[in-house]
């Protein structure tokens, strides 16, 4: 787990690419340097030593400008997007390896020429006409290449801003983990913890960022111990507070330590201060969500916003209604529960993101139809549950019963029962569907024909 959130960190880390290209603009410098070539070589520069000094002199104080222009750049960036779609957005920002790579070049290139400084033109002090003629050129080259990451900078910056780009981002970093099928378990009721089991304190505070299955799954198998965690990935714990019960097959078991157990769990559970996409099901969700909330607010004001985020919502929705959704259960060879995390239902999701969006825009038709246009492919595409399609149904009712209270005009009324009605037809053809199956399975195989005599 600490090289998970090592792996984590450094994604999201704007440092650690610029610093690995210090270190290799820096090592390139040294090799260069021992490459002779001739004055009269197209690759070699031409200029004396007091010009190459002067041109490596001019290509820092060109580099320090560029960073400075990008850095605050980026800033202005980071700031639009926490303060206009949503603060948990900013971490897509650090992560963009693109960012990473352009600030990486141009701060590579600053050090390329300012380590050139201490060999061109100098030895020992004293000076020397000989140089790296070589080098003083691949210099000229990271200028332009930097110059070119610049124009480039820009215009990544100006498509990363939009809206469209945002929750595109969001939408292709979530779909991995709903389709990871690691939470599946949905039909099985959660083992309770005996009155034997010894109950593990956190302790640290923070939101659970990921399980190591497999290391917590071996422990609990060759100690024959059961494991449930009290809360799922994404949900914040207290130190001090319960979070997980171990027990052991029957009272007469002894189980270990609760200190040996705090410190498989703190190993096995990694907590931190924010939450990641790594196993958490419902922060792709909440970071559209977000935005489309902060788009019904009376100081925004912008409904299209909260419908685009919508329509990239129903990706994830469809995609997560058809297939299975909940906890996690292990088991060892012999049957036996061994490890359980808790996770969040298809009903929880869709009450807490559809919920929060009709609260704010029940009063917008276009937003409550975008809604049911949601509500009507997770109908089409869901598995055949009926506790889905009862959820489904009744948060289509819920949405009608608020844009009826919230709107006053018929005809924007009309809409709206137009789209609840493609819902409630959708939920009739998969209740249809399914009564059909079963009563073909009931009815048994057809019969053969009769052959002619």
């Amino acid at each position: 787990m600490r090289w998970d959130a090592a792996r984590e960190q450094v994604r999201g880390s704007l440092w650690v690419i610029p610093t690995g290209c210090v270190v290799g603009a820096l090592v390139l410098g040294e090799l260069l340097s021992r490459i002779e070539v001739g004055p009269t070589s197209p690759l070699a520069f031409q200029g004396t030593a007091d010009d190459a000094r002067s041109l490596l002199s001019g290509i820092s104080g060109t580099m320090i400008t560029v960073i400075a222009v990008v850095l605050g750049l980026a800033v202005v960036a980071l700031q639009l997007s926490s303060t206009q779609f949503s603060p948990r957005l900013l971490r897509n920002y650090l992560r963009d390896r693109a960012n990473q790579v352009v600030l990486g070049v141009l701060v590579g290139t600053f050090a390329y020429s300012a380590g050139g400084l201490f060999t061109v033109g100098v030895a020992g002090g004293a000076r020397n006409d000989e140089f790296p003629r070589f080098a003083v050129s691949v210099a000229i080259g990271l200028l332009f290449v930097s110059l070119a990451l610049l124009v480039y900078f820009a215009h990544h910056l100006a498509h990363s801003l939009q809206v469209d780009d945002i929750m595109r981002v969001v939408e292709e970093n979530a779909l991995p983990v709903i389709r990871s099928d690691v939470f599946t378990e949905e039909d099985e009721e959660l083992p309770a913890p005996p009155a034997w089991a010894v109950a593990v304190a956190a302790r640290r505070s923070g939101y659970v960022q990921a399980v190591d299955l497999r290391q917590l799954l071996s422990a609990a198998t060759g100690r024959r111990l059961t494991v449930r965690l009290r809360v799922h990935v994404g949900e914040h714990v207290v130190a001090g507070t319960v979070l997980a019960w171990v027990w052991t097959a029957s009272p007469a078991q002894a189980p270990p330590p609760a200190a040996e157990l705090a410190t498989t769990l703190d190993r096995t559970v990694r907590i931190g201060f924010e939450r990641t996409l790594e196993q958490d099901l419902g922060l792709g969700f909440r970071q559209l969500a977000d935005p489309a909330c902060k788009a019904l607010s009376p100081a925004v004001n912008d409904p299209y916003t909260a419908v685009q985020a919508i329509d990239h919502l129903a990706v994830l929705f469809g995609a997560l209604a058809a297939r299975p959704v909940g906890d996690h259960v292990a088991r060892d060879p012999d049957g036996s529960v061994r490890l359980v995390v808790p996770g969040r239902r298809f009903a929880e999701l869709l009450a807490i993101t559809v919920g929060l969006i009709r609260r704010y825009g029940a009063a917008e038709p276009n937003v409550v139809q975008a809604l049911l246009r949601l509500l009507a492919t997770c109908a089409a595409l869901c598995t055949e549950d009926p506790r889905r399609w009862s959820a489904i149904a009744t948060e289509a009712g819920l949405l009608v019963d608020d844009a009826e209270r919230s709107i006053r005009q018929p005809e924007d009324l009309a809409v709206v029962h137009a789209q609840a009605r493609v819902v409630a037809e959708a939920l009739d053809d998969r209740r249809a569907g399914r009564l059909s199956r079963l009563g073909h399975a009931a009815a048994g195989p057809p019969a053969p024909a009769p052959t002619q005599p």
